[in-house]
């Protein structure tokens, strides 16, 4: 039974072995048993999954994970955090801890060995300063992961789900929106967790489709294409794809741009899914005349 999802427990952890919270690693531990029971429940956590969890801290989430899951990864990059681990989840036969780095272990490897390369769910409260480049890199790996169910900063959720037009619909709504279907599971207020942080945060789920939403000649180009329209917001799409270090020149991004029937002097954020796709493929037929 999860002993740490409330703050006695993680309180009596933080002074049991004099724990000095790491800023560096964006340690928030959760102390609310709702958020976390609903996290596992979105998740949709069965004793035939296997989880990948991302930062477990001190095993707060990885409880929870346990309780539900047949096997549980926890990557963790804190080595200070390893021997706490090893006491808080003394109970659990079915969770492995590897003490690594998200960004740099071989991950693929890691669900072979554990998972017989089968998909695995990931479940996580992410640190919220790399929040972005750990879903990049699940994404565009394309590793056999089946959904992602985490929690960020409520803005980053925000974005995520974003649709073009707004001021927040970027690079990152494009790519998520590409991968997965993004739903917001609930808010999560800064009273949830030990320290707190200074923003809401907010757990999202995201169901990776099986098959893209849209076909495109190359996905990676696509993102490319997306990334430097992008990259100074307030430049044309044109602009910014032409200094984007691509081979292509502004007259060919606006050429096509006309064949889409889209104003040259469009912005990225006006562009959806499909219009980037299209868009990208024109491209890439110009650059591999």
């Amino acid at each position: 039974m999860p002993t740490l999802g409330c703050p006695s427990g993680t309180k009596a952890v933080i002074e049991k072995y004099n724990l000095s919270i790491q800023k560096k690693f964006g340690q928030n531990f959760l102390i609310d048993d709702s958020v976390l029971s609903k996290t596992v429940e979105a998740a949709g956590v069965t004793k035939n999954d296997t989880v990948l969890e991302i930062g477990p801290g001190i095993g707060t989430m990885t409880q929870y994970i346990a309780e539900s899951a047949g096997k549980v990864i926890a990557v963790e990059i804190d080595r200070m955090l390893i021997p706490i681990l090893a006491d808080t989840l003394s109970d659990y036969n079915n969770v492995k801890v590897i003490n690594d780095d998200i960004l740099k272990v071989d991950i693929e490897k890691i669900v072979q060995e554990e998972n017989n390369g089968k998909p695995v769910k990931v479940v996580a409260n992410l640190p919220y300063y790399i929040t972005t480049p750990i879903l990049m890199r699940l994404l565009e790996s394309e590793l056999p992961i089946e959904s992602i169910t985490v929690m960020v900063q409520k803005e980053v959720a925000d974005r995520m789900a974003e649709k073009p037009g707004s001021k927040d619909y970027g690079a990152l709504s494009l790519a998520i929106q590409y991968y997965t279907e993004p739903t917001l599971v609930q808010i999560v207020p800064p009273g949830c967790f030990i320290p707190q942080p200074g923003v809401d945060s907010a757990v999202i789920h995201l169901q990776c489709h099986k098959e893209p939403p849209v076909n495109t000649a190359d996905s990676k180009f696509m993102f490319s294409i997306i990334r430097a329209a992008f990259a100074q917001r307030r430049k044309t799409l044109s602009n910014g794809v032409a200094n984007g270090n691509l081979g292509l020149s502004r007259d060919q991004v606006v050429s096509a741009l006309e064949k889409l029937s889209l104003n040259p002097s469009i912005r990225g954020e006006k562009l959806s899914l499909q219009e980037f796709a299209d868009l990208s493929d024109l491209l890439y037929k110009e650059l591999n005349k």
